[in-house]
Parts: structure tokens; sequence; C-alpha cells
């Protein structure tokens, strides 16, 4: 494993957890392993394991580009993340404010749907591990 290889998946698990990772690589098979060592290099390693922003700062900007975006299941996925990230709440509603106005009310709403559900069974979990 290269050292990029071994970065991405430290801070892939930092922010997703091991759950959810350790999922991510009992599905993988040889279909999608050169996706998943794609998003471990070059999200992981080189995006999010960059010491530019932080982590929180990283988590809304994803968040907010994937609400603008439409991505759902991925917003979800990270709203789940901001339990390892540092993003609160407040922190997510904020970036949501701004998809509303760069990227449509419509995306926003639905996106604060998500968040306000997310959040919600994050309460009643509280494992600190996204699905």
């Amino acid at each position: 494993m290269s050292e990029l290889t071994e970065t991405g998946m430290k801070t892939r698990r930092r922010v997703l957890g091991d759950a959810h990772v350790n999922r991510a690589e009992t599905a993988k098979t040889g279909a999608d392993a050169p996706f998943q060592a794609l998003i471990t290099d070059a999200a992981w390693g080189h995006v999010w394991s960059r010491d530019t922003i932080t982590l929180r700062e990283r988590s809304m900007l994803t968040i907010a580009l994937l609400a603008g975006l439409g991505n759902d299941h991925e917003l979800a996925m990270h709203i789940r993340a901001t339990a390892n990230t540092g993003a609160s709440q407040t922190d997510v509603m904020e970036a949501l404010l701004h998809v509303a106005i760069y990227a449509g009310v419509p995306r926003a709403n639905h996106a604060i749907r998500i968040a306000k559900d997310t959040f919600a069974t994050m309460a009643t979990t509280s494992t600190g591990e996204t699905e």
C-alpha cells in the first residue's frame, strides 16, 4: 500500500468511521476496486488530508457542494460524518443557507429536510459512525 493510500485510508476512517469504511471495503469487488482506490487516494489522500483548512471546514464545504448538486445519498453520509469532523448542526444549516442563495431554494430545502432527518437519527444512535 502506498503512503498516499495509507494516508487516505486513515483520513477516510477518521471522517467516516471504521464501520462505514469496513463495510465499503468488504463490499468491494473487482468491478469497483479501481474506483475505491481512486477515491481513497484522490479524495481522502490528496484533498481531505491537506492541513490548509480544518476537517470541520472541509465538512461544511462538502455538504454545501453535495446539497447544491443534489447528491442526496452522499449528503446524508457527510452529515453523519460531522460527528467526527466537528461541524455542528448550526454549521451545516449555515452552509445550507448558502446553498439556497447560490444553488437554489429547492436544493437547499431538500437538503435541510435530509439534514434534519439525519441529525434526528444521529441523536438516537450517537455512535459516531456513518451508515
